[in-house]
């Protein structure tokens, strides 16, 4: 069987929201296409794997970023070289600050960024809550739920990962913003876990590690019917879950 190695990274201090979910889906989805995911969990002082196909970070709390930073510094050049290569990647809110430039903190500390993304955040005293729905070019509509007190500026050339309507904060709340594309990096604000209600980012996430591993993704030659059939049950669910949120208040 073909296996994708997937990383998930400090899931000890950068995993809140129910961003777990996000491990859980790209594994579920790969053995219903017929592939063998294969997860390391990498948090602070662990050896890093021999190969990584596929990396994804959840959110954490500002004490949560400080736990991790001199050990991310530590893997600054090799994630940098991994992203430049087109490695997938899903960042999420502290992930998501902390491969942008920098991050200053409502006291006034600053956490330098490992500039993958041209991107720095500012933090503030009001949060920015609430359920999302982001218009995407690549996705479509994107649902989650976002919440962060950190506002977040691209640089210019950036592209977002979409755009909220009024009554979302997005980024910062200002621009209308959401989110960050480079290379395969995807970085976002976006809880709920983000990729059991969007399978399409989840599917873009596995198409891309297989492809870079074994040069084609196929999984009509690596699926059985009973997968087939089960993978048309999990998008059914997937659809009535997106229905349901995205009518929900924010």
């Amino acid at each position: 069987m073909t296996t994708i190695d997937i990383m998930s990274l400090y899931p000890k201090d950068m995993n809140i929201y129910g961003d777990s979910g996000n491990v859980l889906t790209v594994t579920r989805r790969l053995a219903l296409y017929g592939y063998e995911p294969r997860v390391t969990a990498y948090n602070q002082g662990d050896d890093w794997p021999d190969h990584v196909d596929m990396i994804l970070g959840g959110g954490g709390q500002d004490t949560g970023q400080k736990k991790i930073i001199d050990d991310f510094f530590r893997r600054a050049d090799l994630l940098r070289t991994l992203a430049a290569d087109g490695v997938p990647m899903l960042m999420i809110c502290g992930m998501y600050q902390l491969f942008g430039e920098y991050f200053e903190t409502v006291d006034g500390t600053r956490l330098d960024g490992i500039g993958v993304i041209g991107a720095y955040t500012v933090g503030q005293n009001v949060r920015m809550i609430g359920n999302l729905v982001e218009h995407s070019d690549d996705f479509g509509d994107v649902i989650g739920y976002e919440n962060h007190s950190g506002q977040t500026f691209l640089r210019d050339g950036v592209r977002p990962l979409g755009r909220v309507d009024a009554d979302g904060c997005g980024n910062n709340g200002e621009d209308h913003t959401e989110g960050a594309r480079v290379h395969n990096v995807i970085g976002t604000y976006m809880h709920g876990s983000l990729l059991p209600k969007n399978p399409a980012i989840a599917d873009f996430l596995i198409r891309t590690a297989v492809e870079r591993r074994y040069g084609a993704f196929e999984p009509e030659r690596h699926q059985s019917a009973a997968q087939r059939e089960a993978m048309e049950r999990l998008n059914a669910i997937a659809e009535r879950a997106r229905r349901v949120a995205a009518s929900r208040p924010r």
